[in-house]
């Protein structure tokens, strides 16, 4: 059989979707190609500024990508599931399971990056490879070094929203919540939704919540006597965070979902859904407990 080289046309490409239909146009078809849902409704300006932007970007990547998008007032259930808290939201889905997503009205270029992340590799601007340099360094331990290169980024952009995130995580990292939150207010109200700043907001967050639960052997040993008691299980998640135990925290956190998915207005989930955002898309603790998550929703 000859392989089909030409472009399918954009009618194949992108369409909208329901409730109902979602499985058939989301998880189904990501079985053979990724596949992003663009969560949207009428009233949010920002939707209307990424949607000609994502539908050119789909249509460049030549059918190696997919978009559905779907209208959260008339279909509110797929949303509130993968716990969005503002929108637009794009989720890649591949292989059945959402895999990477983003917030808000990126510029193309980023838009491109996501896709390309996806489907293929791109080669990295200036901008990018001090970034990853940074990341790397960072990753190592010099976060001297790290913040270093990320002032150096923001002397020629103030305003990125990446390096804004990353500095406001290497201060979480050292216990300088106030310094972090200094960093977080320097982020432009425009780039609030950023993934990134997503991220380093939830990691400020369950850091400063976890700073008061001080040992963790009294929590263990709660949850030991009764699996049902929530709250400890739930506050030993957070602890197991802290001590960056991530797989630990998201299993508790995924227990007290199984267990009752109601307790505390749904708070287990919605806490997953903070640690999804501060671990990033794409850490391997993410990918994992995004997989079970969606086998406990989705089943």
């Amino acid at each position: 059989m000859l392989a089909d080289t030409q472009t399918p046309p954009a009618d194949d490409l992108i369409r909208d979707t329901t409730t109902n239909a979602f499985r058939q146009d989301v998880i189904a078809e990501s079985m053979k190609q990724p596949v992003l849902v663009d969560l949207w409704a009428p009233w949010c300006g920002p939707c209307k500024q990424l949607t000609p932007v994502i539908e050119k970007a789909v249509k460049a990547a030549g059918g190696k990508v997919k978009l559905v998008k779907m209208n959260i007032d008339e279909h509110p259930q797929v949303a509130g599931q993968l716990g969005i808290q503002s929108i637009p939201a794009v989720y890649a889905f591949q292989g059945g399971q959402p895999v990477d997503g983003f917030m808000g009205a990126l510029p193309e270029s980023q838009v491109k990056a996501f896709i390309e992340r996806l489907v293929g590799p791109v080669g990295p601007g200036e901008t990018e490879t001090m970034l990853a340099e940074a990341a790397s360094l960072a990753e190592e331990g010099d976060v001297a070094g790290a913040a270093e290169i990320y002032a150096a980024v923001l002397s020629g952009e103030p305003d990125n929203a990446v390096a804004l995130a990353a500095l406001v995580k290497l201060h979480v990292v050292l216990k300088d919540f106030e310094g972090a939150r200094r960093f977080l207010d320097m982020v432009p109200p425009a780039k609030a939704s950023h993934p990134d700043v997503a991220g380093a907001r939830a990691a400020l967050d369950l850091a400063e919540s976890a700073a008061s639960l001080g040992d963790l052997g009294d929590l263990e040993r709660r949850v030991a006597a009764d699996a049902d008691d929530h709250q400890a299980r739930f506050d030993l998640a957070l602890g197991l965070n802290a001590r960056d135990r991530r797989d630990q925290a998201a299993e508790h956190l995924l227990a007290i979902v199984k267990r009752d998915r109601t307790w505390n207005d749904d708070g287990a989930r919605k806490e997953l859904v903070k640690l999804f955002e501060a671990w990033g898309p794409m850490d391997p603790a993410s990918i994992a407990g995004r997989k079970r998550l969606s086998s406990l929703l989705f089943a």
